[in-house]
């Protein structure tokens, strides 16, 4: 099969809106006339490169790709002309779009003549550049049957009601955003887009288009959190805010739990190179684990809830051995969706496991609590030490509102851990505030002020930056405080 089979389907059905942008709304059955066009001009192209924003023209970009046969890739239009123009050398015989190209491919008029997608379900459908956070970006290759796999198991056709919206506003190249197209278009949800975030434009589209569902990076619900302040979020129809990409601080969602009370949370852990969530902490499991007293359970807040069905999870020590409960180690999983394939490097091992290289652990019921990556892991006197833990507990100190922990080399210990801080407070008070809170071996040695911290565009930490820029100013933190 070929995901062009979804917009077959959501274009038979009614004619209900399908995608909603800057004032334009496509129907799914103009968008499968427009996605047919869009066919035709790519015959003969070697992939269709997207280089553009948050777009309503994106759906008939990624649909006409796939009736033409070939890949979609879509790229971070922000980067840098030597960055952009090596990547582009990739892919050679591509059809480029960029953003002054948009709007043509709305204006097409007639019958097209193009039809029939290719139904091949291990051709290539999407090529996604991975963050690069700890190494230079990847090309990973997502299967026509890996994104179906995802649909297919998480939405029922035709499930959405008349009145359901779904708000986009991750960047195109981001896999969430891709896969919110093809899982709302499917449900039979209007597919709202916001072509850049801003809290303030993010919370008066909720309430200009209706929107009942809604994803998030944690920098965007930090950032609408801030903008709300100590009121609640005017936001009647918001039914469901699902936010990941990335770790999301413990004190970002407990704010947001109080601050959207009539919302229900979704954390959805899931990564490029898995076609879209494995695991999800659904709205039920954020408000047992909010009202608890038991700290066993309200500890599941901070975890990123149960795989989906049909995905398995195991964690494993760098030996290979499968670790039991409450024991920290590498995280795999293994199910239908997941390629774990990049270019010119074969997918996951021969018995369909996926080394995603996050570090974690399960609880006797399932639930899992991930540690971080494993390049993060700072070993302090031959201890591993997971930054998340300690930066959970930087956030909760007044004035401190982002916080990273690294591990600096040190000639007695290995590494000594230094915390880079964005905000206010006095260092030593931030220390002490950390050592009651943990054990001594976990308070940072150092504390750093920052006016910021370098992130990627979808808001995960860039640590191997930050530990270049404080290595190359040592004086800054080496001294104790």
């Amino acid at each position: 099969m070929n995901i062009a089979v979804i917009l077959e389907m959501a274009a038979s059905v009614d004619n209900r809106p399908a995608v909603t942008e800057g004032g334009r709304t496509l129907p799914a059955a103009e968008l499968q006339r427009l996605a047919c066009h869009a066919a035709d001009r790519f015959r003969g192209r070697s992939a269709v490169v997207y280089l553009g924003p948050n777009h309503i023209a994106y759906p008939v970009a990624l649909f006409g790709a796939a009736l033409a046969g070939i890949p979609f890739v879509p790229v971070n239009y922000r980067l840098g002309e030597q960055q952009l123009s090596t990547l582009l050398d990739r892919h050679p015989g591509a059809e480029v779009l960029r953003p002054a190209e948009l709007d043509a491919l709305l204006t097409a008029a007639g019958e097209p003549t193009w039809r029939a997608a290719p139904q091949d379900p291990d051709a290539v459908a999407v090529v996604l550049y991975t963050s690069g956070t700890t190494a230079a970006p990847k090309a990973a290759l997502l299967r026509h049957r890996h994104l179906l796999a995802y649909v297919f198991n998480t939405q029922d056709f035709g499930s959405a009601g008349p009145d359901e919206a779904s708000l986009v506003a991750l960047p195109p190249y981001h896999v969430a955003g891709l896969m919110n197209l093809l899982t709302n278009l499917y449900a039979g949800r209007r597919v709202v887009y916001q072509s850049a975030f801003s809290p303030a434009d993010w919370l008066a589209t909720v309430r200009r288009e209706g929107v009942t569902h809604a994803m998030v990076v944690p920098t965007m619900l930090a950032r609408l959190t801030a903008e709300l302040a100590d009121a609640e979020a005017d936001v009647p129809t918001l039914r469901n805010l699902a936010y990941g990409g990335a770790r999301c601080p413990l004190p970002v969602v407990e704010r947001a739990l109080r601050q959207f009370p009539g919302t229900g949370f979704v954390n959805a852990y899931g990564l490029t190179e898995t076609a879209s969530s494995i695991c999800v902490l659904g709205p039920e499991d954020h408000r047992s684990a909010a009202a608890s007293t038991d700290s066993r359970i309200r500890a599941r807040l901070g975890s990123v809830g149960r795989p989906l069905p049909g995905i398995e999870v195991e964690i494993r020590a760098e030996d290979g051995t499968v670790l039991g409960a409450a024991r920290t180690g590498l995280v795999f999983v293994r199910g239908a969706q997941i390629s774990g394939e990049y270019e010119g490097v074969a997918g996951s091992g021969a018995d369909g496991w996926f080394a995603t290289r996050d570090r974690g652990r399960l609880d006797e019921e399932g639930y899992l609590f991930l540690e971080g990556r494993a390049d993060d892991t700072i070993i302090r006197g031959g201890e591993n030490i997971a930054p998340a833990e300690i930066e959970d507990v930087l956030l909760r100190y007044p004035g401190v509102r982002e916080a990273a922990v690294l591990g600096l080399p040190d000639p007695e210990w290995g590494q000594r851990l230094v915390a880079v801080v964005v905000g206010a407070g006095d260092p030593e008070e931030i220390r002490a505030f950390a050592k009651r809170h943990l054990r001594s071996a976990k308070t940072p040695d150092t504390v750093v002020f920052r006016p910021d911290l370098p992130r990627t565009p979808t808001g995960k930490l860039l640590r191997r930056t930050l530990v270049a820029e404080l290595a190359a100013h040592p004086e800054e933190n080496t001294a104790d405080v």
